[in-house]
């Protein structure tokens, strides 16, 4: 582990440490369950975060997409009768895909700011799914039986003392095939080489011959990709869709991948990083009730890692550019 991975690890032991002590019940086998669970889908989209911010770019249109994704392929399967949960995803992947496909199109022939082309995006993304469906809520009973099993099935089960069952959710199934693929593509691929170079100095990756609109292009997709797997684990872990669910989730998951080591600028960032993260947004979410503060303190302390995170950042950038001139 590096030194930022290994502060990570430290925090969200110590956090652990600290909120056991406070309520012992923290430490109880189905409570760590439904923590995994929870994470599940934001580890999902930070991936795709990661990979856009270490090319130097930022997308907020993804918890649109993920919602136009699931949502669209939804309404799709009720429609023509179709169950298959293998279908499910590869066609809200392929949508994903095409979304995201678009904002790096519009991005690279343009050459204007990614924050504020997906911004006009997801607006664009929720804008069609209101026009189209307005409000259409599809519950439980309408959705595809595959999809609700996916949602309440589990890859463990064990019994407790208490009479109960803890269950490991069957979400991580995709979850861990999102982060080993990522990792492999970052950091054993030319691909993603070349994503860390973009992101570190377009010119120098244009100079050394490096097709800028492929990685840009990619990046892109990728993030759509796995939005709209996360828009297939969001509809099986609610059990329901509603056409505006997970718009306004973007600075939490953004908040994640930043501290877990990722430059908004470009060029830094690691998948261990993010995981842990994830991790330590998702904890602080589920524990805040255990040590007595209530759930409206989420946005707070989020906001404060924010912060953090990008001064952080910023201090790092500026010694190493004292650094570099000592050595011009």
């Amino acid at each position: 582990m590096k030194r930022q991975e290994s502060v990570l690890f430290l925090i969200l032991f110590a956090y652990c440490a600290f909120v056991s002590i406070v309520n012992p019940t923290f430490l109880a086998l189905d409570n760590i369950f439904d923590i995994v669970k929870s994470s599940a889908g934001m580890m999902v989209l930070a991936m795709g975060v990661l990979v856009v911010l270490v090319s130097g770019g930022i997308d907020v249109s993804f918890t649109a997409m993920a919602i136009f994704s699931g949502y669209i392929t939804i309404r799709i399967m009720i429609a023509f009768g179709i169950d298959s949960l293998f279908l499910a995803f590869l066609a809200s992947a392929f949508i994903g895909l095409f979304l995201g496909f678009l904002n790096g199109i519009i991005v690279h022939k343009f050459r204007l700011r990614p924050l504020i082309v997906t911004l006009g995006t997801q607006n664009i993304f929720i804008g069609a799914l209101s026009v189209l469906f307005g409000t259409k809520f599809i519950p439980v009973g309408q959705m595809p039986k595959s999809i609700v099993r996916f949602g309440t099935n589990s890859l463990l089960s064990i019994p407790l003392s208490s009479g109960g069952t803890a269950n490991l959710t069957l979400f991580l199934v995709p979850v861990a095939l999102v982060v080993l693929v990522t990792w492999f593509i970052l950091n054993r691929t030319m691909l993603g080489k070349s994503v860390y170079a973009l992101g570190s100095s377009p010119v120098a990756a244009q100079r050394a011959g490096l097709n800028i609109a492929s990685i840009r292009y990619f990046v892109y997709s990728y993030m759509g990709v796995l939005a709209g797997i996360m828009g297939i684990i969001y509809a099986a872990e609610v059990r329901s869709l509603n056409p505006i669910s997970l718009v306004g989730e973007e600075l939490t998951i953004i908040a994640a991948t930043v501290l877990g080591g990722a430059k908004l600028t470009g060029g830094r960032g690691t998948v261990l990083g993010t995981f842990f993260g994830v991790l330590i947004i998702s904890v602080l979410n589920t524990t805040l009730i255990l040590i007595g503060l209530s759930s409206s303190w989420n946005n707070f302390f989020v906001g404060i890692i924010i912060l953090l995170s990008v001064g952080i950042t910023a201090f790092r950038n500026k010694k190493e550019s004292e650094k570099n001139l000592i050595f011009l």
